[in-house]
């Protein structure tokens, strides 16, 4: 392997904000109240000649039930404190940078997303686009002269004015049925509307706004932006300014079983003609960026057709001749955000690595992988001739803005503290720890001491299991399964990257394929035995488990088939009965994958490991938490979970948000999600 992959540590002593010594009767425990209002940064933006950087912070307004994103630009030269941008009061997000300087950025402020720009350090703006629907994401030329926009349209009308008089017309209709002939009905969270992502290209002239928008994806069938979390990075502008290279999935009758995303090029003229790069991929390929010299056009890769957890390889695409080479094919992380460092000679990416997530050189003649960052998780970052800023965050502390040189040697700087509130609070200790789990491999976890346990004394246990399948509880801040809030409630953690869990090499992910119930399973099993044996502050008599999504799967799984150690269960949005799952999921291609093929070519698979087929063993008490609008594991799985618990006179309690999707987005949904999960462990765990 060319990367020298950095090892496991404990957190406590190199994380940045780790907790100090204190008399415990004197401790301020982080708290799930201290999450919700905890400032959240995002989204760095260097400018062009790496002088500057702008960023976003989204503060919790709890009173309104909503988040205020401001724009905060800090000089890296002159140093000093950030400063937030006056644009920001009127609505202001996702910050670019043009060659000259002018800062463009997107704004409901004229009541419907456009994007707008200043060109004084954020104390004026003026508006750049007049759509009539809104501006979803943009990327601006390498010169700075035209802007492609994302628009959400319907792809059979011939103009946006079409567009928008039949979604007037549907809104305006008695009837609200829907006719569909083809899946997608309905994608994470919305019902399909008949309307498609595409991009317009538009010039921007002298004056600084944007000219008549030309549909340039015009004729192509499918999204992009693709849904529900495309953003700019699947297009992107030729070095010359004159194409754009997009990527997407043709939708025709597949689109909810295929993985199949190329590259496209097309000229900015609407033409309608589309020439497939990747055409020889039948997976995925993603994330599109040129060389600074424009010759080779770096993207990112999957192999196997129908595998969203696949291996992501960078490639590099001789722009002249068509040819491509993968670059990372001897490195085994997939590789997620994607940069060229200025001189051309190495590329930037992201990868999973072990319980981090870390930031990474790639010698583009070589691929020789050199790590730039330890432990934590990058986040985002952008790249400055003199080296990176790049947000990161930990177990223990949430994302700000630091600083590490191209050549990698020096410590990085930290450049913000956005929470200096959390400046004494404590956090509770975490380590990282191993095990021999399925087959007699390694398996790694995380412990997670509270905060101020005295010498001696133990603690009941929350037992996180992540979701994914294909995920990771790692080194990382959450805002919905955060292990702190629990460490600052008197809780120990204990959290397993089982088998199937992704940073630890390709095969390590594979291995939960058709095998959701039983290697996992046992890797839970051997962890929670060794971290018993291991920690002597867990106290294996007061414990529960909680999960979401898969991990709300296994939740239900071990409510038949492990439920001794568990003195409590939690389930959000887990899924009850895998049969049943194949047909009513959106994305097919997942269950189907995971499940060796269809419902109705391998129904075996499907029950092999369902939770259904074992509710006559559940006794445990469980919390079930739903969000109605989850189309990715829709309601009836806990609807049917609750009454299957309830007809089996189990003590339970179902918690529904109708206005949530698969997360708990809302902050006053999540203050009583975190009411409800907590006074339900301290019901079992803690009452005499």
């Amino acid at each position: 392997m060319r990367c020298a992959l950095l090892f496991s540590v404990a957190l406590a002593a190199l994380a940045v904000g780790a907790a100090r010594p204190a008399a415990a009767q004197d401790l301020d425990r982080f708290t799930y109240d201290d999450l919700i209002q905890v400032n959240r940064l995002s989204d760095p933006q260097v400018s062009m000649v790496g002088q500057q950087v702008v960023y976003a912070v989204r503060a919790t307004d709890l009173p309104n039930n909503r988040g205020v994103t401001s724009l905060y630009l800090l000089d890296l030269e002159a140093g000093g404190p950030a400063e937030r941008l006056d644009i920001s009061d009127e609505g202001a997000n996702t910050a670019r940078w043009a060659p000259d300087g002018t800062l463009y950025f997107l704004s409901g402020r004229s009541g419907s997303s456009q994007v707008w720009a200043t060109r004084d350090r954020g104390g004026t703006a003026h508006q750049v686009t007049d759509l009539p629907v809104d501006v979803q994401t943009y990327r601006l030329s390498p010169a700075g002269d035209r802007l492609a926009v994302a628009l959400a349209v319907h792809p059979d009308c011939p103009d946006l004015a079409c567009s928008v008089a039949r979604t007037e017309a549907e809104a305006a209709s008695k009837s609200t049925g829907i006719v569909y002939d083809r899946a997608f009905v309905r994608h994470w969270d919305t019902w399909k509307d008949g309307t498609q992502n595409h991009v317009f290209v538009a010039p921007v002239g002298a004056d600084g706004r944007a000219g008549e928008a030309v549909w340039v994806t015009r004729g192509f069938d499918g999204d992009t932006p693709s849904k529900p979390f495309g953003d700019e990075s699947d297009f992107t502008f030729t070095p010359d300014g004159q194409g754009l290279v997009f990527s997407a999935r043709v939708a025709g009758r597949t689109e909810p079983w295929s993985t199949n995303f190329d590259l496209w090029r097309t000229d900015l003229s609407g033409s309608g003609q589309f020439t497939n790069l990747t055409d020889a991929n039948d997976a995925w390929d993603a994330g599109p960026v040129f060389s600074p010299d424009g010759r080779t056009l770096a993207y990112r890769a999957m192999a196997r057709p129908g595998f969203e957890a696949d291996r992501l390889v960078v490639h590099l695409m001789d722009v002249a001749t068509g040819r491509t080479r993968a670059l990372t094919a001897d490195w085994d992380r997939s590789a997620d955000a994607l940069q060229w460092a200025p001189d051309g000679r190495s590329l930037y990416v992201t990868a999973q690595d072990v319980g981090q997530t870390r930031l990474f050189a790639v010698d583009v003649r070589s691929g020789d992988v050199v790590p730039m960052t330890g432990p934590g998780h990058v986040g985002g970052f952008d790249v400055t001739p003199a080296g990176v800023v790049y947000a990161r965050d930990a177990l223990d502390a949430p994302a700000d803005l630091w600083f590490k040189t191209h050549r990698g040697r020096e410590m990085p700087r930290q450049l913000t503290r956005v929470n200096p509130q959390l400046a004494d609070e404590t956090f509770g200790e975490a380590e990282q720890f191993t095990f021999a789990g399925w087959n007699g491999e390694t398996v790694h976890a995380y412990v997670i001491k509270p905060a101020g346990l005295a010498p001696g004394e133990k603690a009941p246990v929350a037992f996180l299991i992540h979701g994914g399948p294909q995920g990771s509880f790692g080194n990382a801040w959450s805002y919905r399964w955060n292990a702190q809030t629990y460490a600052g409630a008197g809780y120990a953690v204990v959290m397993i990257d089982f088998h199937g869990s992704t940073g630890y090499g390709q095969a390590f992910t594979d291995s939960i394929s058709q095998h959701w119930g039983d290697r996992p399973l046992e890797d839970l099993q051997k962890g929670w035995a060794h971290a018993l044996a291991a920690y002597d502050f867990l106290d294996g008599e007061r414990a529960c488990a909680l999960g979401a999504s898969y991990g709300g799967y296994m939740v239900n799984w071990i409510a038949g088939n492990w439920s001794e150690p568990w003195d409590c269960l939690v389930n959000h949005d887990g899924i009850f009965d895998t049969f049943g799952m194949g047909y009513a999921t959106e994305e097919l291609w997942f269950t189907e994958w995971d499940n060796g093929g269809t419902p109705y070519d391998v129904p075996e698979n499907y029950q092999r490991f369902n939770p259904a087929n074992h509710v006559r063993n559940w006794k445990t008490p469980m919390l079930v938490i739903q969000g109605d609008r989850d189309f990715r594991v829709p309601t009836t799985q806990s609807l049917a979970t609750f009454n299957a618990l309830q007809r089996r006179g189990i003590e339970s309690r179902l918690l529904v948000f109708p206005d949530e999707n698969h997360w708990v987005l809302r902050s006053a949904n999540s203050l009583q999600w975190h009411q409800t999960v907590f006074g339900w462990l301290d019901q079992h765990l803690k009452s005499e």
